[in-house]
């Protein structure tokens, strides 16, 4: 086998991050009656993912803390409908955190994919997302069992794409860079990160990116494909 190590991002690579966060989100909405404040659940949503994505970038680049990204993220869209109830933020914010590390939804394929690679490389998790929600994520889906270790970018305080998480991973694990290989969703943070180190790459496509500044060392559009590969 060309390779003996293999890291996974954690989330929308293995498990459905996208669809179980807008399930929960969706489940705080009627819980805290926000029909009062918005036109619908993706009137908020809406509102919700594109501050999200900004406030991401910015906590990435260490340029807002942990605290500050999670009180701006959810205060935003109340703002935005001229609601200033800054508990009312802090509690729906804590209903979220409650509920989304005990849903169980994984990308297609993924179980049976983690059984077949299980037996026959060392996996791990890397992953740039929140040390007390992680783990709780990967036993509520039941694949905790199928990784030695997961890594996470809080343990360095450094996200990927930086190098220095790749390096540290690899140290963690104690794993060789020439046979070991990175999958995950995130151009930037797991195949532009990853190949900035020299480390092989597997771009799992879920979006249907169809441009690419550099070709990855493969390329798949469902988790399926890596039996074939591997």
């Amino acid at each position: 086998m060309r390779y003996k190590n293999i890291f996974f991002d954690l989330d929308d690579t293995i498990w459905a991050f996208s669809k179980n966060a807008r399930d929960t989100f969706e489940e705080v909405y009627c819980a805290n009656h926000f029909d009062r404040f918005f036109d619908s659940f993706d009137h908020f949503y809406t509102l919700y993912e594109q501050k999200n994505v900004e406030l991401w970038s910015e906590y990435g680049e260490g340029k807002i803390s942990k605290d500050e990204l999670n009180s701006m993220r959810f205060f935003y869209p109340l703002q935005s409908v001229g609601i200033h109830d800054e508990a009312l933020a802090k509690r729906y914010s804590a209903d979220f955190f409650s509920i989304i590390p005990t849903k169980s939804g994984l990308m297609p394929h993924a179980k049976e994919v983690l059984e077949y690679l299980a037996p026959r490389y060392n996996l791990y998790i890397l992953s740039n997302g929140f040390r007390e929600l992680q783990w709780r994520k990967m036993c509520a889906s039941g694949v905790d069992g199928y990784f030695k270790k997961l890594i996470l970018s809080e343990d360095l305080g450094v996200m990927k794409p930086w190098p220095e998480i790749f390096h540290f991973a690899l140290s963690a694990t104690q794993s060789g860079l020439r046979d070991s290989l990175m999958i995950g969703d995130s151009w930037e943070a797991d195949i532009t990160g990853a190949k900035g180190v020299g480390m092989h790459q597997v771009f799992y496509n879920v979006t249907g990116r169809t441009e690419f500044p550099f070709h990855p060392t493969y390329h798949i559009r469902s988790l399926k494909d890596l039996i074939n590969l591997l």
